[in-house]
């Protein structure tokens, strides 16, 4: 398969990384572009894998910047972005490369992301609308969680078991065009670790190019494995998202985004204040004030 290049970004997951190369095929480019590792991710790459390439940055640069370093710095008509929490079965890379041959329609495809113990991973999701952030990341969710939009938005009638077309499925395993994937620019790196994948498939889509998902192909994928470790997740989410909305919705939208925002802070610090008045340990509100005070202001 050397018409593929394997691009994994690292942060902080030496073990999960080290199952990960182990497991792909000797006949496939791979480069890893590692993000200011401390826990010895890059020196374990050095020293057992020396045929793979080794990107080393000086500081974290995040995902979406790293899977463009790693792919720049490769060849192969096809860029397969893996996730360093991911692991291939047999076959994937060769069965995914090979629908792409014989479906020139399709920019991407996708193969089913397994737990750990083996059972499916419902990742495939529609594009969010404006009525999204209403309802997910907000009380709402809380209040009306089989709401129609969570429904459509979380594709919870979708059979992950079949193969089928799909909006967006999880970054962790996706093999696309090379081609595609630089008249596209890569993935947006104003979003920095989130909804990047969310606007690649909506850019790809924009171009008329479809995105298939294949239940055949399995990857074992350790979820949050890397971003959980990130100190500052919500505030970078929250960032995020907001900068996919103005992009694809306007200004206006990013008003809106901030205010459903500001429904879920609130909701958050009126609950905490609740269980102090309850005698209840809470962590401080002052971070998190201050955070969504930049986050307005933003």
């Amino acid at each position: 398969m050397s018409d593929v290049a394997v691009v994994i970004p690292s942060w902080n997951t030496r073990e999960l990384l080290t199952e990960c190369l182990a497991a792909l095929p000797s006949d496939v480019e791979v480069c890893v572009v590692d993000n200011a590792s401390e826990d010895g991710s890059a020196e374990r790459v050095e020293q057992d894998f020396p045929q793979v390439k080794l990107i080393r940055n000086a500081e974290n640069l995040g995902f979406a910047r790293a899977c463009n370093q790693g792919a720049e710095a490769t060849a192969g008509r096809y860029v397969f972005l893996l996730n360093a929490d991911a692991r291939t079965n047999d076959g994937v890379i060769e069965t995914l490369a090979t629908f792409l041959d014989e479906h020139p329609a399709y920019g991407a495809a996708a193969p089913r992301l397994l737990d750990p113990d083996g059972t499916t991973q419902r990742g495939c999701m529609a594009f969010p609308k404006l009525k999204t952030p209403m309802y997910f990341g907000s009380p709402l969710e809380r209040w009306f969680p089989n709401s129609p939009e969570l429904e459509r938005y979380f594709c919870r009638g979708f059979d992950h078991e079949r193969d089928a077309d799909v909006q967006q499925p999880p970054a962790a395993a996706l093999l696309v065009r090379r081609e595609l994937y630089q008249e596209l620019g890569g993935l947006d790196e104003e979003l920095w670790l989130f909804y990047n994948d969310v606007d690649f498939c909506k850019r790809m889509s924009a171009r008329g190019m479809l995105l298939r998902y294949l239940a055949e192909p399995t990857v074992f994928h350790v979820k949050g494995a890397s971003t959980s470790q990130f100190v500052d997740f919500a505030s970078e989410w929250h960032k995020n998202r907001l900068a996919y909305y103005r992009k694809h919705h306007g200004r206006l939208a990013g008003l809106w985004v901030k205010l459903c925002t500001a429904l879920t802070w609130m909701d958050h610090v009126l609950r905490a204040l609740g269980r102090r008045v309850r005698g209840e340990k809470i962590d401080p509100l002052y971070p998190l004030c201050r955070s969504f005070g930049n986050f307005l202001l933003s």
